[in-house]
């Protein structure tokens, strides 16, 4: 984007939306599903003390032994450091993208294959 044409506050605007604009991601990690290894999982997320772990969501009491976050940053590598290293290595992180009507016709942008 030329930003030239715009106004020092305009341009100010526009670099911080920038900035701010981040990937999202999905991350799931699985765990036991016997009753001590949920609640190792549970312990280990609540006391790292990290704001995107003590606010994973689980499924647990359905039968589905994992937790869920979804964080904003910057690339995959930090959303996998986000996680415990007792988890990381069977932790599946996803790029989550938002799609409005435009992007169909561009679809084929990542169905190459």
């Amino acid at each position: 984007m030329n930003i030239d044409k715009f106004t020092n506050t305009e341009k100010l605007n526009i670099n911080l939306k920038e900035d701010l604009n981040m990937n999202k991601y999905l991350i799931e990690v699985p765990h036991g599903s016997g009753e001590d290894a949920c609640n190792e999982a549970i312990r280990v997320f609540l006391e790292t003390g990290s704001h995107f772990l003590t606010h994973a969501d689980w499924g647990c009491k359905d039968g589905e032994h994992k937790a869920w976050l979804i964080v904003e940053v910057d690339n995959k590598e930090q959303a996998k450091y986000i996680i415990p290293p007792l988890f990381r290595s069977k932790a599946k992180i996803t790029q989550l993208t938002t799609f409005t009507a435009k992007d169909i016709v561009r679809s084929d942008e990542f169905h190459r294959g």
